[in-house]
């Protein structure tokens, strides 16, 4: 039940970048809303799967729980780990080494947080028609 709550919630994410995808100076809202999917479809697994659940936005840190579960760019998930945790903080709101992240990292992120919301409903299988509002 709240396996499918959380990716109820991820769904809403990865809609709302739909909406914003290509609107250049919302880059680093679609990596904030990419690392809350990312993050919302691993709290699925963890609650599905029964681990133990840790109360953290830290992606790595949920990742390592589901290693043997779900294989998935590491690279790309520090990358986007990084992004929100310095998006706490309003001078670095989603910033790259290089600043912004342009419109081609944000499809990136965004294709990056719906594959894995996609192999998380793989995994548990649940048809994504039942976390689509």
């Amino acid at each position: 039940k709240n396996a499918i709550e959380w990716l109820k919630a991820a769904n809403d994410d990865l809609d709302s970048i739909g909406y914003i995808i290509n609107v250049e100076h919302l880059t680093n809202i679609v990596a904030f809303h990419s690392q809350q999917a990312i993050e919302k479809s691993f709290k699925a697994l963890i609650e599905y799967k029964k681990i133990a659940f840790v109360k953290t936005h830290n992606l790595e840190k949920l990742y390592k729980r589901l290693e043997n579960i779900i294989e998935i760019d590491y690279e790309k998930l520090e990358l986007l780990n990084e992004l929100y945790i310095d998006s706490r903080y309003p001078g670095d709101m989603g910033l790259l080494p290089y600043g912004k992240p342009t419109i081609e990292d944000a499809k990136e992120f965004y294709e990056f947080a719906k594959d894995v919301f996609d192999r998380v409903c793989e995994i548990l299988k649940i048809d994504k028609s039942e976390v689509e509002k």
